[in-house]
């Protein structure tokens, strides 16, 4: 059984339709890359799964628990509170922008949510964080604040902060936006050795190269539609549509070794 079902999932901002008709599954450890320019509703598809916005219509289903239980008037109605909640647990979103709180102590921005939302011990949340911050190459940062660190430091303590809940599915949501080029590459290695632990994922990237190596599957959106989708192989390398091909042909260079 898929972890995620989207099914027809739609977004309008007034008379601005953002997402339409979007339908794909994701199973238990799989990859999936999700690729398109700028403003083709990558961003949006994640905030409606991570209930940052609402959907206009559709279904998402994450580990079997329906987020929008049914309709009325034509109106998505969502689940109780509680499954809405259950769901919340399961998901993890990571931020091109860190999002880390200024005022805590990298440790703190790791445990505090495991401590507040899964009501652990501070021993065993604080157990945790330094497992993850030690997994992150970040060991000696623990009592840093985040104004201490670099921008590729900031974005692990943020992944750390996000695996600290053990969600079933990570998000990410263009997760090397914010940083230098040179920085960019600490923040692939560390996605790449979370998918070689088969964490299931769903990373929103204008890496092109980095979406062929570690995806299992790519979708390319453009216009609010998946235009086109597929092993890395088919869309990067036997892409059927003029579009795709459109857009990919701006990164040939990332594919040359």
């Amino acid at each position: 059984m898929a972890i995620l079902e989207v099914r027809n999932l739609s977004k309008s901002f007034d008379k601005l339709e953002v997402l339409k008709d979007i339908s794909f599954d994701v199973e238990k450890g799989e990859v999936v890359a999700i690729i398109g320019p700028s403003g083709s509703g990558k961003s949006t598809l994640l905030r409606c799964i991570n209930q940052l916005e609402k959907a206009s219509g559709g279904s998402v289903k994450v580990c079997g628990l329906d987020m929008i239980e049914g309709y009325k008037n034509g109106k998505p109605v969502y689940s109780p509170a509680d499954v809405l909640r259950e769901i919340r647990l399961k998901i993890g979103l990571v931020f091109q922008n860190f999002n880390l709180f200024p005022h805590m102590s990298v440790l703190k921005n790791i445990t505090e949510a495991p401590m507040c939302v899964l009501k652990k011990s501070k021993q065993e949340a604080e157990e945790t964080a330094k497992v993850l911050l030690e997994k992150m190459g970040l060991a000696s940062k623990a009592g840093s604040y985040p104004c201490e660190l670099s921008g590729g430091q900031q974005q692990r303590v943020s992944i750390a902060r996000a695996l600290a809940l053990n969600p079933e599915v990570l998000f990410f949501d263009e997760p090397t936006s914010a940083l230098d080029p040179e920085l960019t590459g600490e923040i692939l290695k560390v996605i790449k050795e979370l998918a070689k632990e088969k964490m299931t994922m769903v990373i929103v990237t204008h890496e092109m190269a980095f979406a062929r190596d570690v995806a299992d599957h790519v979708i390319f959106m453009d216009g609010g539609v998946i235009v086109e989708e597929g092993t890395p192989e088919q869309v990067f390398g036997d892409t059927k549509n003029e579009r795709t091909k459109q857009f990919l042909q701006r990164y040939n260079n990332d594919f040359k070794d």
